[in-house]
């Protein structure tokens, strides 16, 4: 018979996983672990959530690289030039201006030139939107990362949830292949002893074999779910670990104040798509400092070598540098950057739809969870009571058997009642559980610093 009279689940559930530990893994081998260490593990294991935290830095890097132009760029360069042919020029002759110009051919056949050479950008459109939207970029990334670990918190969660439903449901399964067992032991004595008749024996004996398929197709449905909670925590192949749940603490997560007041705000999509709108606003206002001009500064020293010998190159050396400064004001592209700004501003349009459709989409998920709930909170409560109903029923009947006063059809179908009103509780309970994982996380209560 069941020991349990307020809930049907064991204080503590115990799971052998084959897991693969990694070197920062902080779960002994064997360890028993909780929900919230599962989830814990898994916000720091799970690929998808290391993928998110490595977004972060490359977003960080990234602005890194643009930003970059803001400081002096210094290069190295060198030009080695040598003539065939040296170039023709012509010239006034100073004893015959009137007559023909002389022609010449100027220059050196060998000329290289080492350059070293510092440009620094005082203004450009480009790195003045780098510098202006590094940090929603960075927000991008962190939200995105939020976002995942939001995810994985459910996920694990829900996966948790659906594998102690699954065992605790093997349990409940069991103790009814031992009662049914020991009825039918206690009808086949009576047969023998003559008090029943052999249909009352083959009852029983199908009954519990009933029972036992039904043991063996639970005990199938575990493996499956000890994998799914393993992908969800982001835990590998080789190492064992258990896991229990307090039946207090579960009672007390079971508790949700329904007249919270949906915000939208509180929806990790939603401020993705208010970041995703700041970005496009800097983008406007890039496209509109395209009609700025591009002022940059720079310095060259060169050091000049020249003969017309290659042997003798190197003897002499003529350097000379300069500074120079470079100021480009675009005047037309061909309406590109009126295009630009356009087309900007509508896709700014875009995602203010974009936040719009979402909140029809988190109200519809908020409205079915919260309905959820309550119908799962309301079946739970109605379970309990069968479940005390059935079990005082099944023991009256039961007695009333051994006693001759009933057929054993009666006992059939009062232990029937009393295995369904059992996992009817169970699954109701679970299914309470998960709905107000649904719930949190429509609402946006789940928080990714858990």
């Amino acid at each position: 018979m069941l020991k349990r009279a307020f809930i049907i689940i064991p204080v503590f559930f115990a799971i052998s996983l084959n897991a693969q530990t990694q070197s920062n893994n902080n779960i002994s081998n064997g360890a028993y672990i909780s929900l919230d260490e599962c989830i814990a593990y898994g916000l720091q294991h799970r690929p998808a959530v290391i993928q998110s935290q490595l977004g972060i830095a490359i977003a960080k890097k990234t602005n890194a690289v643009n930003l970059s132009a803001w400081l002096p760029q210094v290069n190295l360069g060198a030009n080695y030039l040598h003539y065939y042919n040296l170039p023709t020029s012509f010239s006034l002759n100073s004893l015959n201006p009137t007559g023909p110009l002389l022609i010449g051919h100027p220059g050196v056949i060998n000329s290289l030139t080492p350059q070293l050479y510092a440009t620094q950008t005082i203004f450009s459109p480009d790195v003045l939107y780098a510098a202006k939207s590094a940090h929603l970029y960075v927000l991008q990334a962190k939200q995105s990362n939020d976002s995942t670990k939001i995810n994985t918190i459910a996920t694990v969660s829900k996966a948790f949830y659906s594998l102690l439903l699954t065992l605790e449901q093997m349990n409940v399964l069991k103790e009814d292949t031992a009662r049914l067992g020991k009825n039918l032991r206690d009808t086949y004595h009576q047969f023998v002893g003559g008090i029943v008749d052999k249909t009352d024996y083959k009852e029983a004996a199908i009954t519990l074999n009933n029972s036992k398929a039904q043991l063996k197709q639970a005990k199938e449905n575990v493996r499956p779910l000890y994998a799914t909670l393993k992908q969800a925590m982001g835990y590998p192949t080789d190492k064992d670990f258990n896991v229990n749940f307090d039946t207090l603490q579960m009672m007390k997560e079971i508790v949700f104040d329904t007249t919270q007041q949906l915000q939208f705000e509180n929806r990790i999509e939603f401020q993705q798509l208010e970041t995703m709108r700041k970005l496009q606003v800097e983008n406007i206002k890039y496209y509109k400092t395209q009609f700025l001009p591009t002022l940059t500064a720079s310095y060259y020293y060169n050091y000049q070598y020249e003969n017309n010998k290659s042997s003798d190159l190197f003897l002499q050396a003529y350097p000379y540098s300069y500074l120079a400064a470079t100021l480009t004001f675009p005047l037309f592209t061909g309406f590109r950057r009126v295009e630009s700004i356009q087309r900007s501003k509508l896709q700014e349009q875009q995602i203010e739809w974009s936040q719009s459709t979402l909140k029809y989409t988190i109200y519809v998920q908020y409205t079915t969870a919260l309905a959820n709930y309550k119908s799962n909170l309301y079946t739970l409560n109605e379970s309990r009571e069968n479940v005390a109903m059935a079990k005082d029923v099944y023991n009256v009947v039961s007695l009333q058997y051994k006693q001759g006063i009933v057929a054993y059809l009666n006992v059939i179908t009062a232990e029937s009642n009393l295995i369904t009103s059992q996992i009817s509780y169970i699954n109701a309970l679970f299914q309470l559980l998960s709905s107000k994982v649904d719930l949190d996380k429509a609402m946006g209560n789940i928080s990714s610093k858990q």
